[in-house]
């Protein structure tokens, strides 16, 4: 099948979900020559979208039902950067996995060829012992989340009408989002000697674009800056020079976490973090 292309011979690409992650890529693809569709939730959104150059679409994806006009925001499409969130702490969410599973069909009719995945290190679990965790370590998710996004991961890597990058990110931070925010003032938190795994907004675009440039499809990637300090000591730092009330941490039990490596996206990407002390 030949793959339709603008004329500068770069791929149009579609972005499900153009939210925190997934604007900002928008832009910095578009900056590069490509073509982007581009979905959002709300009508609202789409006049944001329509303004900065993307090709909008408003897509809702539940376990029964697709709204809004999936076909045309794949039908030029030869990639697909899945970016849309499994939202599950609200009461009324769908099973995330069923969600992508509705659109499966609409994908393989598609000339989709291409589809990156991001997902995230929940998919592993939390350990006493902090293991270095390589993309070879098998996922064995102890939260809901995580569960949901290994059984999307599932869903997409062994459909066998096009290939499937699973992109595993870190805690996602940038300028105006950082997890401490959440934390700051509250007390009894638990794992203080747990690592951290975070990763900057300005990597996770620089990554995808590397992915893309490289025609790295069909790989596992986990994607976390190699910076991994104690969070009770990282966290209290972050608090102190954002002038907000310091978390405090309950020592009673042992700390659990990990250490998740990105070894492989360097060595295989050439990648080099931009952010890696934040």
């Amino acid at each position: 099948m030949s793959l339709r292309r603008k004329k500068n011979n770069m791929p149009t690409v579609s972005i499900l979900g153009c939210g925190w992650l997934g604007l900002p890529l928008a832009e910095r693809l578009l900056a590069k020559g490509y073509a982007v569709n581009g979905s959002t939730t709300t009508a609202e959104k789409l006049t944001v979208l329509t303004e900065k150059k993307i090709n909008a679409f408003q897509i809702a994806l539940t376990e029964q039902e697709v709204t809004g006009n999936l076909q045309d925001f794949l039908a030029n499409a030869e990639v697909l950067v899945i970016a849309i969130p499994p939202k599950l702490r609200a009461a009324t969410s769908a099973p995330f996995a069923g969600k992508l599973e509705i659109l499966l069909p609409y994908l393989e009719q598609s000339p989709v060829k291409k589809v990156l995945f991001i997902s995230s290190t929940a998919v592993y679990p939390d350990e006493v012992s902090y293991n270095k965790v390589t993309e070879s370590y098998i996922p064995n998710p102890d939260t809901e989340s995580g569960k949901q996004l290994l059984q999307a991961e599932k869903l997409l890597q062994n459909n066998p009408n096009f290939q499937t990058t699973v992109l595993r990110f870190g805690g996602l931070i940038g300028e105006d989002r950082h997890p401490v925010t959440h934390l700051a003032g509250k007390e009894n938190i638990a794992n203080p000697e747990a690592p951290v795994n975070l990763i900057h907004q300005e990597d996770c675009i620089g990554i995808i674009l590397r992915i893309l440039e490289t025609e790295s499809w069909g790989e596992q990637l986990n994607a976390v800056a190699p910076y991994h300090p104690a969070r009770e000591a990282y966290y209290c730092k972050k608090a102190a020079e954002m002038q907000l009330p310091l978390p405090t941490f309950a020592h009673g039990k042992l700390s659990v976490g990990k250490i998740i490596s990105s070894e492989k996206i360097q060595d295989v990407l050439h990648y080099s973090f931009r952010k890696t002390d934040f």
